[in-house]
């Protein structure tokens, strides 16, 4: 059997096995171990832990749980709570203010967690409930905090980009700061869009009532500015550190775990229920992840080792003849349609074998692609029938929202991402200029 058939048998059996339901982990690495065994003996045996060996070496790993702790603390202590009431009051003027809120919320929350199944749960939580009984458009605010989540994924801490940063072996604080520029920008134009339609339709987000407004005091507003201070603080902690050179990037993450307990305890919510929940999902992401990596790296190895990244090579610039551009756009586009189906974290897993090399090879920049492929995979979580994001949704959603509700409310979002994307496509230096600046001045 030639190699490049190989290459295909192991692709095709993943998939097989990934579509009856089985876990992402177990699918991927046992098909990297069976394909060794094959190929080597009984020496492929030792691919699984070569793959573990690997893991354990790495060390900017270590900032993957510390960052999902912080998360987890900020967000069982109720200071999401607070930053969104904060929002409420000062956004309520304003025609769709409170969606408008609801997305600077999702923005904070994605500077303190990096996943975007938390800022699902916190928006549908409490965004969600209060903007229906304020009369605001179920269709646009289901899409709205959809939207919002997504951007987890890309403003950092952002962990997808940490796995990524893992398999394409690419500098982790590189990534992080090439994702700001595009995920401020992507959230920026999602305000836009919201004001601009409420304002055409007021009925899709009205204001809140005037008696309603004046019954909260200049002072009553700016104290409620306080509950923004934590966070900021904790960002600037972490983030600021990092991109002035002080800190490393794991202690970056051991610094933000920390200060979301410091958090925590002004605000006199350290209990040990907080403490016992943080830690239990924390252990239960990161062990997760810890295993997708670990099946990722022992499929790559197999994957790449019988020339398969070097046949598609081969397959797309001279069997098809097509060019860098092209071959980038068909990939994103295999991206969308992979993202109908499978999570970020499979998607990356999946591919990165075949793609990440192949970019290489093309002479595009993988901090750069690297935004690219997180971006794309935003789109794919909203993308119908199958998009990861509608479905987290489905089930946090109260009966009223349908779920043709759900999938009409995705595609002004989406089509504002696909902008996006053409936009950081089109001009690089959006995602790559914080990098090259920072690690210009001693990073």
């Amino acid at each position: 059997m030639s190699y490049e058939m190989i290459a295909i048998v192991m692709f095709a059996s993943m998939m097989v096995m990934l579509l009856t339901g089985q876990r992402v982990f177990g699918v991927i690495g046992g098909v990297a171990v069976v394909t060794a065994l094959f190929l080597y003996g009984d020496g492929g045996s030792e691919m699984g832990f070569s793959a573990v060996m690997k893991l354990m070496k790495w060390y900017p790993l270590l900032t993957l749980p510390l960052f999902i702790f912080m998360g987890y603390m900020l967000s069982e202590s109720g200071i999401a709570d607070d930053l969104y009431h904060m929002f409420h009051v000062w956004m309520g003027g304003t025609a769709g203010g409170l969606a408008i809120g609801t997305i600077g919320l999702m923005v904070m929350i994605s500077a303190m967690n990096g996943l975007s199944v938390a800022g699902m749960a916190i928006g549908a939580t409490i965004a969600l409930p209060e903007l229906l009984r304020r009369g605001y458009d179920k269709v646009m605010v289901t899409g709205v905090i959809q939207a919002g989540s997504s951007l987890g994924i890309l403003v950092p801490p952002s962990v997808v980009l940490v796995l990524y940063g893992m398999i394409a072996r690419q500098p982790v604080g590189q990534l992080w700061l090439a994702g700001v520029f595009p995920g401020l920008m992507i959230a920026a134009m999602f305000i836009v869009y919201i004001y601009l339609r409420c304002r055409a339709n007021p009925r899709l987000g009205p204001v809140l009532p005037l008696e309603e407004r004046e019954n909260i005091t200049r002072a009553q507003k700016i104290g409620l500015l306080k509950a923004g201070i934590l966070p900021l603080f904790i960002f600037f902690a972490m983030t600021g550190l990092f991109v002035m050179g002080v800190t490393s990037l794991v202690e970056s993450s051991a610094v933000g775990a920390v200060a979301a307990m410091i958090a925590a305890l002004v605000k006199r919510r350290l209990t040990l229920h907080v403490l016992h929940e943080t830690v239990r999902k924390t252990l239960l992401i990161s062990c997760m992840f810890f295993w997708i990596i670990m099946a990722a790296l022992a499929f790559g190895s197999i994957f790449d080792g019988v020339g398969a990244s070097r046949a598609l090579d081969s397959f797309f610039t001279e069997d098809l003849g097509l060019g860098p551009w092209q071959i980038l756009i068909m990939m994103q586009i295999s991206y969308i349609l992979l993202g109908m189906f499978l999570d970020d974290t499979a998607m990356l897993v999946i591919v990165a074998p075949l793609y990440i090399p192949l970019v290489g090879a093309l002479g595009f920049d993988l901090v750069w692609y690297g935004v690219l492929y997180t971006i794309t995979c935003q789109i794919a979580y909203m993308t119908p029938p199958f998009g990861y994001n509608l479905f987290l949704m489905r089930a946090m959603a109260p009966p009223e929202i349908s779920l043709s509700d759900i999938y009409r409310s995705v595609w002004p979002f989406v089509t504002i991402m696909i902008v996006g994307l053409g936009i950081v496509t089109a001009f690089p230096q959006i995602a790559l200029w914080l990098p090259e600046f920072a690690y210009s001045n001693g990073r």
